[in-house]
């Protein structure tokens, strides 16, 4: 058993980072962790974070048993600070927050360890209150920051930091984690695995929850169904109600809970008037709860495009008669009657109108209007 089980398929980045947790020599107060969406950054962070708590006397740190190792991994750590937005944006007071974390000596471990899983969801002034921490950060503390790529943050902060690149790991290895860890079927996982694009986290919820397994098949049929603009419309609908109504489910509850636990903490019952110096602080927490809303429902409009952009790559496959496999085996009769339908330049502009419609929905523009002009970019041409 060790720490690094679950980084799948990154044995270079694995290497350095086991090096560095071993070696004091090798070590350094700074790292950065890119890779695309699925990768493994932050299981990544985690794992290096408990391989520098850890207090084995194996060979090599990361034991994954000590009681540093498994603190660590569960969150639990005092000396571990993890961030990992919900919202749109980190903001400015939780930067701050962190920056007095790192200043504090480690009370039981060798490195104070601040983990920050969404380093690119930083807004500029934001990323320079955190950079003189960067650049001289306390002894013994250690920032381990997470990004899509080193581009998504600024020069100024990435200059500061090691960087370490992950990639997307082999469907076999994500499908074989599956059957190791969550006692999924074999041909179900690699299935999963694949349409996942090896996401590991996207897979294990494919191979676990048919639920979602239909929702995806929803979004493919989406390609086969746009025959006019009438559909598009109607399909673009469709696409930002099925976002909107996954938020929601995903939120509801939980916005409920905390609620409950604001409202019973201020000694307020449920639908009763609050003085002003305290209806504030509800506000804030509604506030807080709709840009994690928003968040979501952007996050499942923008896996519904890459499931689109994968169905596309398939027809795109077939029609260069290239030796590859598809993502969507289960989905060939699409993929061949979407192919047979098409040119390969069409199949490419298609693919370039999801791609901008997703650089729309980043940019904040609505939803709907985005999924509109992406849906009747995909009808049927001439």
């Amino acid at each position: 058993m060790s720490v690094w089980d679950e980084v799948v398929g990154q044995p270079e980045a694995v290497g350095v980072l086991q090096r560095a947790a071993s070696d004091p020599a090798a070590m350094t107060h700074a790292w950065l962790l890119t890779g695309p969406p699925g990768s493994g950054r932050s299981v990544a962070a985690r794992a290096f974070a408990a391989a520098l708590q850890c207090t084995g006397d194996g060979p090599v740190a990361g034991c994954g048993s000590c009681h540093a190792c498994t603190t660590t991994l569960a969150g639990t750590h005092p000396d571990l600070t993890v961030v990992a937005t919900e919202k749109v944006v980190i903001t400015i007071d939780e930067v701050r927050d962190l920056i007095m974390a790192a200043a504090r000596t480690p009370a039981v471990g060798r490195y104070r360890v601040i983990v920050v899983e969404d380093a690119d969801r930083m807004a500029e002034r934001t990323t320079n209150v955190l950079l003189k921490s960067i650049e001289e950060p306390p002894p013994h503390t250690v920032w381990v920051l997470c990004a899509p790529s080193a581009q998504d943050v600024l020069p100024t902060i990435r200059s500061r930091c090691r960087s370490v690149a992950l990639r997307v790991p082999p469907a076999r290895d994500v499908a074989d984690l599956l059957v190791r860890r969550d006692g999924v079927d074999p041909a179900v996982a690699l299935q999963a695995a694949q349409a996942a694009q090896s996401h590991v986290g996207l897979a294990r919820r494919l191979a676990r929850d048919p639920e979602a397994r239909r929702r995806r098949d929803a979004v493919l049929d989406v390609a086969r169904r746009i025959r006019g603009v009438p559909d598009a419309v109607l399909a673009a609908a469709e696409l930002v109600d099925v976002a909107k109504a996954e938020a929601t489910s995903a939120t509801a509850e939980r916005d409920a809970v905390e609620k409950a636990e604001l409202l019973r903490a201020l000694g307020a019952g449920e639908g009763e008037t609050l003085p002003p110096r305290l209806r504030s602080q509800l506000k804030q927490l509604e506030d807080d709860q709709k840009r994690r809303a928003t968040r979501r429902q952007r996050d499942v409009l923008d896996r519904s495009m890459v499931d689109l952009l994968s169905l596309y790559r398939d027809v795109l496959v077939v029609q260069l008669g290239a030796d590859v496999d598809l993502v969507n085996g289960e989905h060939a009769g699409t993929v061949r009657a979407l192919a047979r339908d098409s040119t390969p330049e069409q199949t490419v502009r298609r693919m370039d109108a999801i791609g901008v419609a997703r650089e729309r929905l980043e940019g904040n523009v609505a939803p709907l209007l985005a999924l509109e002009a992406m849906s009747i970019a995909l009808r049927p041409q001439g």
